[in-house]
């Protein structure tokens, strides 16, 4: 095995790095502006308390969109989406799919599901999402760490 066909070290994160950093940009940019302008503007309370409220809301909406990541330990892995948290022991998780056109990762499940792994998607830096797709690809593909690893027996 090379190093790079050998899965990373765990515990490892995935999340789409990019497209977090242009999200918390843009809300903290857009909630600093409007209380800006609402402190400049000759209103009273309630029209700037709006003002405000409204930076506050739409900077919430941006980092509830920024959530998502997947996280792979020793134990599994746990899939953080927009408002679910879902932990997912080795032997549940039989495979990762991203086939082209698709917005994220597909995780297919032991029951027969799949769920969506919303931290690992292509938006803005494709080759990030396809390198962190094969990386949890192999980890899930070895079963996830090795029995070494706990003082167990290999086999």
């Amino acid at each position: 095995m090379t190093d790079s066909s050998r899965p990373p070290a765990l515990p490892v994160t995935f999340r789409p790095t990019h497209t977090r950093v242009v999200l918390l940009t843009a809300g903290f940019t857009v909630f600093v502006a409007l209380t800006v302008v609402a402190l400049m503007l000759d209103m009273g309370g309630g029209e700037r308390a709006s003002f405000v409220f409204t930076g506050a809301v739409f900077l919430a909406v941006l980092v509830l969109l920024s959530r998502p990541r997947v996280t792979a330990d020793a134990d599994g892995i746990t899939v953080v989406n927009l408002t679910t948290k879902r932990r997912l022991a080795w032997a549940q998780v039989l495979g990762v799919r991203l086939r082209p056109g698709d917005p994220w990762v597909s995780l297919d499940l032991s029951d027969g599901t799949s769920l969506p792994a919303m931290g690992i998607q292509p938006g803005i830096a494709k080759q990030q999402a396809l390198a962190h797709a094969r990386a949890l690809r192999s980890l899930v593909d070895e079963g996830g760490p090795r029995q070494e690893a706990h003082g167990g027996a290999a086999r």
